[in-house]
């Protein structure tokens, strides 16, 4: 059985009302078979798209205070040094994960302990793996700090496509590693914003899972 997610059941509920008026409609004043198993075809198969894009699979989350586990399924975009202006002002490992329209578009805390930081920023709609989206386009910024890893930063991007995005973050609360964080509808991004010396685990181009996938990890002493 299918485990939808609970910012697909209005959605849901109201494209099937949809499509069955539609379909009525259709049978109605055009009485010709061939065209009314044509529209119920097309129907299914979109019902199917829009039903699979707010799917929350069960995860095997296996918590670790020294590790940063993925907040998103998809592909490592991104691997680089930059300056995260916003909140540390100052340089960070930066780890971009992009989500396609056919990802599990459930976000998730990459870490446990409590919210320093949480924003929304209203903004544009660059497609996600734009060098500014970060910075330009509508976003959250949340920041957890975590027993072992310190404060990780997290960001989720909307893409070209997307158009809302729900943050569930909460300042000054405590949460727990793997948990549902928020989701983005509809194609996006998220960043992660780590400590310089955390070690990297994924490589650019790795496919991760969200809850599952570690993206780094505290260095230890050989």
């Amino acid at each position: 059985m299918i485990r939808i997610h609970r910012e697909g059941v209005r959605p849901l509920f109201f494209t099937l009302f949809a499509l069955i008026i539609l379909n009525t409609l259709t049978a109605w004043f055009i009485p010709i078979e061939l065209i009314n198993q044509i529209i119920i075809g097309v129907s299914i198969v979109f019902y199917g798209l829009v039903l699979q894009f707010f799917r929350n699979p069960a995860r095997n989350i296996q918590a670790n205070p020294y590790a940063i586990i993925a907040p998103a399924d998809g592909k490592v975009v991104v691997i680089e040094d930059v300056e995260e202006e916003e909140y540390f002002k100052g340089k960070r490992k930066q780890v971009s994960i992009f989500m396609s329209p056919l990802n599990v578009h459930v976000n998730r805390y990459p870490v446990a302990g409590k919210v320093k930081f949480a924003k929304y920023h209203p903004g544009q709609f660059l497609v996600a793996w734009h060098p500014k989206a970060s910075t330009l386009n509508e976003r959250t910024t949340v920041v957890v700090e975590g027993e072992k890893v310190g404060e990780i930063l997290y960001r989720q991007i909307a893409g070209a496509l997307a158009r809302r995005i729900v943050m569930y973050a909460k300042e000054n609360t405590e949460v727990k590693q793997g948990a549902d964080s928020g989701f983005i509808k509809f194609g996006s991004r998220v960043d992660l914003f780590l400590p310089l010396d955390m070690e990297i685990c994924v490589n650019i181009d790795d496919v991760v899972k969200g809850g599952e996938t570690i993206i780094a990890q505290v260095k230890t002493e050989s």
